[in-house]
């Protein structure tokens, strides 16, 4: 069987990426072409039309597409997750220093956030905040960042921006910061253009993140892949693999970026700030065979989440929502 396979050069995209190059997939009998895409819109739209027959995807992109809110609606399955947290709110250099937070603890830059986003509004010159895609855990774990500090999206103008170019559009000052997910929050700390304010696992702990999302039609016959992407979930998660799956991720026709900064997401220790000491975050991005099996439960999050940003009216979605979700696949494979 050969099956084409999308993704977003992401770091959080090392599982289906791992399992094709370190060669579970061949081992299971598959022939797979990945297909790397330039943004989610792209990626969720080969989906719908059937250009490929599943990706790596935002948990919330999967459930909008599965229930015709975003793009052409497609009966989708998510027999497998694939991430745990992994994003970061990153600002300019200058709105940074205008926040002159007391400290970097959440509550204290999220009440400072608000202050200037709501003075800014006032101003006429709202902020510009870059999202991955509306429906996704970046946008909603701004809303709470906001949230906290006694704001709301409301005070701020929200754009997408792809993953691989938030960098470039926050050095060229089209945004003032970004939420987006590993490797490129470091990278913009190390082009000297962005500091790291929040990390997503800090405003929205054991976030659902990415999920293998497959058209309905592979249920029967998605069993090999899943064995491959277990045995891959179990490698990407071994430490000593890390600086491996680093050379990896970065080869040019994936990230191509620096191993050396993939790394730092994988293995959580993190620069918030350019020329900055190293923290360690080991929660930041969590990979690993425990994370592949996919919680019902957070469906319900992601409906609360999706209500509270206004995207749905409350409690409606929750009922269509429940067909996603097929850990029994992942058990029965």
């Amino acid at each position: 069987m050969r099956l084409q396979l999308g993704y977003v050069p992401l770091t959080d995209a090392a599982v289906l990426i791992a399992a094709v190059e370190r060669g579970f997939t061949e081992e299971e009998g598959l022939g797979v072409d990945l297909a790397p895409a330039p943004s989610w819109a792209t990626l969720r739209d080969h989906l719908a039309l059937g250009l490929l027959d599943g990706a790596h995807m935002l948990a919330p992109l999967a459930l909008a597409c599965h229930l015709g809110l975003s793009g052409p609606q497609a009966r989708l399955i998510a027999p497998a997750a694939l991430a745990r947290n992994g994003n970061a709110v990153t600002l300019s250099l200058p709105l940074w220093r205008a926040l002159d937070a007391r400290s970097d603890a959440v509550a204290d830059v999220a009440r400072a956030f608000a202050r200037v986003a709501e003075d800014r509004a006032g101003a006429g010159r709202p902020l510009t905040l870059g999202t991955v895609h509306p429906y996704s855990s970046h946008t909603y774990q701004l809303r709470r960042l906001l949230a906290l500090g006694g704001s709301s999206l409301s005070a701020v103008r929200l754009v997408v921006v792809p993953p691989p170019r938030t960098v470039e559009a926050l050095e060229r000052g089209l945004i003032d910061g970004f939420c987006v997910g590993a490797p490129w929050s470091t990278v913009a700390v190390e082009a000297g253009v962005g500091r790291i304010a929040a990390l997503g696992a800090h405003i929205a702990p054991d976030c659902p993140e990415k999920v293998l999302a497959l058209t309905a039609d592979m249920a029967d016959r998605a069993a090999p892949l899943l064995r491959a992407l277990k045995r891959s979930a179990r490698w990407c998660g071994d430490p000593g693999n890390r600086e491996a799956l680093a050379a990896l991720l970065g080869h040019p026709r994936h990230l191509g970026l620096d191993p050396a900064l993939i790394l730092r997401g994988l293995a959580g220790t993190l620069r918030l700030a350019p020329g900055g000491p190293v923290i360690e975050a080991a929660d930041y991005l969590v990979l690993g065979e425990r994370e592949l099996t996919p919680d019902p439960a957070s469906l319900d999050w992601l409906a609360d989440e999706m209500a509270a940003a206004g995207q749905v009216a409350a409690g409606t979605v929750r009922a269509e929502a429940a067909g996603l979700y097929r850990p029994d696949l992942l058990a029965a494979a």
